[in-house]
């Protein structure tokens, strides 16, 4: 018998959604919750919080084994590498924050539905192999945020073993010796810059004429200049050619050939690592039944609410257009509930979005470049500062890379931040507030920041949009 359940919003996919949960919760909804694996999605159990638990051991290994006698300390034992054990520190971190999701939902009343949900209608749900057995469940909104999954390309077939992806390279419990990525987005430059902490030899390949394309040309190049330092190879404007691929038992052979010309490299490799984005999981989930929903590339296309042509029907997360991040699913998961609850809430706007990618050094940016806001006819004023000029960046021994700050020549209103160093992430946050309440590079520039810290990169590259940096 299929046990029958009426909520006022019910979420499908329990990912970063579960933060828009909580908050219909606190704003008095009904809510159910269905997913089929552990909360916290994609982010919490197979991306960031994994992932960043293993790049933390890395930054750790790198400072104590390069920089540890610069900084004084002397090594009684040679410090080394337990893969095993930092597979079982990663695994509890993520242990530890699953049950924290399931301790929220339960402190907030929120309903949590296990199983496969497949839409039966714009707002109701059948809940289906799960552990509750099968439920028909029904709402006044219902929200899609049912994720993503690692895409592969051509040729590059996955077995788990000699070819993967993050998802398999997370549960591996060893260092390959020889790891080749092909991608160089975020995921694969994080993965290049871990695995060569680790002691890997690691080739980076790149169809596209730089690395981390997305990002400010001047940063890719930085990124670039300190990858090969730490003699990670780079094939830019080029492929695996997958005709050429050999398996043996001593691991894999093939060629990276150049997009245009002859230019061949034979390479040995252990592993593929293919990092090459991801793609949206909507097949399967009953969408071909409701009219009104447009997809786009498999992408749910929705307003800047996140209202889908569906009415009581929205979408959030990697399933929209948009940056595939878990705090962008978040933004957009609180937006939809309090559409939904009628707060009229500000649009969702990707240019307010940060982004962070946690190489070493680390990438941080919001708003657009230098060559975006040109495109968009704005006259513009950059400003720079690298992170060598500062005291701090000295006593941390963290010196490559610059901030960037790209301003209305007219009105100095911050257009965007780009930065490439040290502890980048955590500085992003004062041009992303910023950029919120459409402050000007002179204001970051007024306002005192301490010393000797990090965040005068940002005072210094502000001042430089006028000429008036001061330690240069």
């Amino acid at each position: 018998m299929t046990d029958q359940q009426r909520f006022d919003l019910l979420i499908l996919g329990g990912g970063m959604s579960y933060v828009g949960a909580i908050r219909a919760a606190q704003l008095g909804l009904k809510v159910g919750l269905v997913e089929r694996d552990r909360l916290g999605g994609t982010c919490l159990n197979r991306g960031c919080i994994p992932s960043k638990a293993l790049l933390e051991t890395a930054d750790l290994l790198h400072r104590v084994t390069t920089q540890g006698t610069e900084f004084g300390l002397t090594q009684g034992e040679q410090v080394g590498l337990d893969y095993p054990v930092l597979g079982k520190r990663r695994d509890a971190v993520v242990d530890k924050h699953v049950k924290g999701v399931e301790f929220l939902m339960k402190k907030n009343g929120v309903t949590v539905l296990r199983g496969n949900g497949t839409l039966t209608g714009p707002t109701s749900v059948r809940v289906s192999g799960g552990e509750d057995g099968d439920i028909d469940a029904s709402a006044t909104d219902v929200i899609l945020a049912t994720g993503s999954a690692p895409r592969s390309l051509p040729g590059l077939d996955i077995d788990g073993e000699r070819i993967i992806t993050s998802d398999e390279a997370l549960r591996r419990d060893d260092v390959p010796a020889r790891v080749t990525i092909v991608g160089s987005g975020a995921i694969g430059v994080e993965w290049a810059s871990m695995y060569r902490d680790f002691g890997a030899e690691v080739t980076l390949v790149e169809f596209l004429d730089r690395i981390v394309p997305l990002e400010e040309p001047d940063v890719s190049k930085e990124l670039a200049r300190v990858f090969k330092r730490r003699g990670i190879g780079i094939h830019t404007a080029s492929t695996i050619d997958t005709d050429t691929i050999q398996r043996s038992d001593g691991g894999l052979t093939f060629s990276i050939k150049a997009n245009q010309g002859d230019k061949r490299t034979e390479i040995e490799s252990d592993v593929i690592l293919v990092a090459v984005g991801r793609r949206p999981l909507t097949e399967g989930i009953g969408l071909e039944q409701i009219g009104g929903v447009e997809l786009e590339r498999g992408y749910v296309k929705v307003d800047d609410h996140m209202r889908t042509g569906v009415e009581h029907l929205y979408a959030i997360g990697d399933i929209v257009p948009g940056f595939q991040l878990a705090h962008v699913a978040s933004h957009e998961a609180v937006v939809a509930v309090e559409t939904i609850a009628g707060k009229n809430p500000e649009p969702v706007r990707m240019d307010l979005m940060p982004r962070v990618t946690f190489c070493r050094p680390q990438i941080a940016s919001i708003g657009i470049g230098e060559a975006q806001a040109k495109e968009q006819g704005r006259e513009v004023k950059i400003g720079s500062f690298p992170f060598r000029a500062l005291g701090k960046a000295t006593i941390v021994g963290e010196v490559d890379g610059f901030a960037k700050m790209v301003a209305d020549a007219q009105t100095g209103e911050l257009l965007g931040a780009h930065i490439i160093g040290a502890h980048a992430g955590d500085l992003l946050a004062e041009p992303t507030l910023a950029r919120l309440v459409e402050g000007t590079a002179e204001e970051i520039a007024m306002s005192v920041h301490a010393h000797p810290t990090l965040t005068e990169v940002l005072a210094e590259a502000a001042l430089a949009v006028d000429g008036a940096a001061i330690h240069v």
